[in-house]
């Protein structure tokens, strides 16, 4: 590492710490980034701002994912005046930024590695009547936040559910496909293999090689309702979703309100939280109203034929709520029925014990589903995993008997 005498100030001492907060926010940064950073800062000068942020972000950045993570980094960095006192000691390098910024969008991960909380302070000694409080979830507290309504979650909950969520064990459906692959155990015999084990030991049979089907995990088709009632169940499926998307199932993803939005690519990103907020802002109909009909016509006209097989599953998450003709809805959800394997209805209305389907839009999509599931909490979201493990059935009752 170069000597800190040979840059100005201390910045040598900033750009290490700089690169400690973008490791610690998810960024793949080493001490060879950082050390090639000082000696490209050496060479650009510290004239401008603009200079400054790229070549920092030449050295630092890796892949294109991740340019929005460290633009807010290094907004929030490189400032003047410091971050609450917390860079007061530090002599930034000559740059300024200009008032009248717009404000940065928010990182939780991000505030985290700026901002990482100090240790706490031991708790007093428990009196005769004093209740110990543990900061740690415990069995009850898993158990009651498995439990709790999205809806209603407060916000360190919802940190807390989503932990819990990445940490989901995950299993698909195995589908046989038309290729094989080498197995150990008798089964349709390998001829070729056979004969080559054959030629290796002066033509002699000494065991028959044999092959078995190979299996495929069954793809996904997420289509996810983002109206104004929709919207805190619909964002805590897109983080499923990115759980999905970055396991051995082939994943597709879909927001709809008042029109279709595919979000597949935005969530390829790394960081989930990076993902869901990239589709909140690419989505223009956010939180707003809700054309179930017009949605599912189009994805039906544009994109079935595209993502859909005879061998994917589909999961529609939506309250059923639609107003209008539903006898054009009624056929739409038909022929999205006929075009996947399995159709699995999420809905966070049967959260309520004495839900009934007396809405015109529900009952119309009610005969098209195989499975009528709720999806208002993690237990739900287990029960999903669990449904998405199991091979299909043709006994498999319908949701209205």
């Amino acid at each position: 590492m170069l000597p800190a005498r040979a840059t100005p100030g201390h910045l040598a001492e900033n750009v290490m710490h700089f690169g400690r907060v973008l490791r610690a926010a998810g960024m793949p940064v080493g001490s060879d980034r950082v050390q090639l950073a000082l000696q490209a800062l050496q060479v650009a000068g510290l004239a401008r701002r603009g200079d400054f942020h790229a070549v920092l972000s030449a050295c630092l950045l890796d892949r294109i994912e991740h340019r929005e993570l460290f633009d807010q980094a290094f907004d929030l960095f490189w400032r003047d005046p410091d971050l609450e006192g917390r860079m007061r000691a530090l002599l930034l390098p000559k740059v300024q930024i200009k008032d009248g910024l717009p404000p940065v969008p928010e990182n939780r991960r991000l505030g985290e590695a700026l901002f990482p909380r100090g240790p706490e302070e031991p708790p007093p000694p428990p009196g005769e009547d004093q209740i110990e409080v543990d900061a740690a979830l415990t069995f009850n507290d898993r158990e009651q936040l498995q439990k709790a309504d999205f809806e209603t979650m407060t916000a360190d909950e919802w940190r807390a559910a989503q932990h819990l969520l990445s940490r989901m064990q995950l299993a698909f459906e195995p589908i046989l496909t038309r290729r094989s692959r080498r197995a150990a155990q008798p089964g349709r015999a390998d001829w070729r293999a056979t004969l080559q084990a054959m030629a290796r030991h002066g033509g002699e049979l000494w065991d028959t090689r044999w092959r078995k089907p190979r299996t495929r995990p069954a793809p996904l088709v997420l289509l996810a309702d983002i109206s104004g009632s929709m919207s805190r169940y619909s964002r805590m499926l897109l983080h499923f979703g990115h759980l999905l998307g970055h396991a051995d199932a082939r994943v597709e993803s879909f927001v709809f309100g008042t029109r279709l939005t595919r979000t597949t690519r935005l969530l390829r990103s790394r960081d989930p939280d990076l993902a869901v907020s990239q589709v909140v802002r690419a989505v223009e109909d956010w939180s707003g109203g809700t054309r179930i009909t017009t949605s599912l016509h189009e994805f039906n006209q544009r994109w079935a034929r595209r993502v859909l097989s005879g061998q994917a599953t589909v999961l529609l998450v939506s309250d059923g709520l639609e107003h209008g003709d539903t006898g054009r809805l009624s056929f739409e959800m038909d022929r999205l029925h006929k075009s996947c394997r399995r159709l699995i209805w999420l809905n966070p209305l049967l959260r309520f014990d004495r839900f009934e389907p007396r809405a015109g839009g529900i009952r119309a999509m009610l005969p098209h589903v195989d499975r009528f599931m709720p999806v208002h909490n993690l237990a739900s979201l287990e029960q999903l995993v669990a449904v998405l493990a199991q091979p299909l059935r043709a006994d498999t009752p319908h949701p209205l008997r």
